[in-house]
């Protein structure tokens, strides 16, 4: 397979993966204000550490990853 071809599906992949995440995006409201999603907003700093979204995502994509190698294998 050529490199232009792996650069259109790339390409088709990232636009079909935004459209859904736009259409979704007001039952997602609930992601990033997990419980252990620390938000710090200072006079001059903003910060903003994610880390009960991370562990959810990690989760989701072992599963995720597991459940394939044991489909394929």
């Amino acid at each position: 397979m050529s490199i232009s071809k792996i650069l259109i599906i790339l390409g088709i992949l990232l636009l079909t993966t935004g459209i859904f995440l736009n259409v979704i995006s007001s039952k997602l409201s609930w992601f990033g204000n997990l419980p252990l999603d620390f938000k710090y907003d200072g006079r001059n700093t903003k910060v903003y550490a994610p880390f009960g979204s991370m562990i959810m995502v990690s989760l989701i994509l072992s599963f995720i990853f597991n459940l394939f190698q044991k489909l394929f294998k």
